[in-house]
């Protein structure tokens, strides 16, 4: 479970214990979608690239290869190769972000799948199931994810829904724990919170699903198109009425600047298909803000790709080498910034861990904030 270590103001610094393995928070954790990060990096990559924790996509993983395969195979974690935690999502935001045609009901939702348009249904019970076959350490509830902005009155009625779900998630993960052949019955499930972009609904939420006793809490449907502002607002309201002796995970967030405030809003954990995202496509976060590969100025530009970095990358290549990849379409491109991005991540977590222990969190913060996401 979670210990709290130490505060500065409302940023924490903890240890948070899994049947696979102790996590130093604040963690991020790295987007391994279909079992593996896009990029070609494999899980055995990941250690060297400082991870903590492999998030796993429940939703693409039950269309493809299929959950029952993956747990008649022993589950993720002998699957993939990676022996640390995993946590799983739920599946709900790809059901509402992928699916053109979806029906929700009190039940779940009907929806076509995105790969071959056979129907699906998917609903609290059938999503504790899946993950229960993946055998993840962390099991995320069902919840509906509504777009911003949304009426207040939908949103509002979303919430009581996914509050409902989570009661019955809650239920069926305890009665899946049970069973002899659960491949692990000391899985753990996080609930989260939801409400958009208002206040009230996002505290009574939270207070509601703080009564459950669960194992974490997560700050759902945020990071999908509304200003900064209003995220760092919303985590801000909702911090207070989350249990102080669980862990805390902001979904789906974010830049280094969102992960510098969301940890000094009182955020344990964060993921992100960004970091991966954006070098796939040449665009490589340093400690000096982010460069575009693509750009000509870095034809014979004989450095790393961040001179104050010492990953695999770094230690190796040089931008001019990585740019002839890129323009070539070499596949090894993709690969060497991939593992670039997630170990500047996994360091920029590390060094914020640093900072909170040395209590000079406040002055990285101000170096580091704006800076990061800049683009040079």
């Amino acid at each position: 479970m979670y210990q709290l270590i130490l505060k500065r103001g409302n940023a924490r610094r903890g240890v948070f214990e899994t049947p696979q393995g102790t996590v130093q928070t604040p963690a991020f954790m790295n987007v391994a979608t279909c079992g593996a990060i896009k990029g070609a990096v494999s899980s055995y990559d990941l250690t060297e690239l400082k991870c903590q924790v492999q998030l796993c996509n429940t939703y693409h993983l039950h269309v493809r290869p299929g959950d029952e395969l993956v747990h008649e195979l022993g589950g993720l974690h002998r699957f993939t190769g990676w022996s640390g935690p995993i946590l799983t999502d739920s599946g709900g935001f790809q059901v509402f972000s992928l699916a053109k045609l979806r029906n929700i009901k009190e039940e779940g939702v009907y929806f076509s799948s995105h790969v071959d348009g056979r129907k699906i249904f998917m609903g609290p019970e059938e999503s504790m199931r899946i993950q229960s076959n993946l055998g993840s350490t962390i099991a995320m509830a069902f919840d509906e994810c509504v777009e911003n902005p949304a009426e207040y009155a939908y949103s509002s009625a979303s919430c009581d829904r996914t509050y409902r779900w989570l009661v019955r998630c809650k239920a069926e993960m305890e009665r899946l724990r049970s069973l002899p052949n659960t491949i692990n019955p000391q899985q753990m499930l996080f609930g989260i919170n939801q409400g958009c972009t208002f206040d009230d609904l996002r505290i009574e939420h939270m207070k509601r699903i703080a009564e459950l006793n669960l194992d974490g809490y997560a700050i759902g449907g945020l990071a999908v198109g509304e200003p900064k502002e209003d995220m760092y607002r919303i985590i801000s309201a909702v911090e207070p009425y989350m249990p102080a002796d669980r862990p805390r995970y902001l979904m789906g967030v974010g830049t280094p600047g969102n992960i510098i405030e969301g940890v000094a809003r009182g955020v344990d954990l964060f993921d992100c298909v960004m970091p991966s995202r954006n070098a796939r496509h040449g665009h490589i976060f340093t400690w000096n803000g982010i460069i575009n590969l693509n750009n000509k100025k870095y034809e014979k530009d004989l450095q790393p790709l961040d001179d104050s970095c010492d990953c695999p990358t770094c230690r190796r290549h040089s931008r001019a080498y990585i740019r002839h990849l890129f323009k070539s379409k070499e596949m090894l491109a993709m690969r060497l910034c991939v593992m670039h991005n997630l170990y500047f991540y996994n360091t920029l977590l590390e060094r914020i861990r640093q900072a909170l222990e040395e209590d000079r969190f406040e002055a990285f913060r101000n170096q580091y904030v704006d800076l990061l996401d800049r683009r040079i």
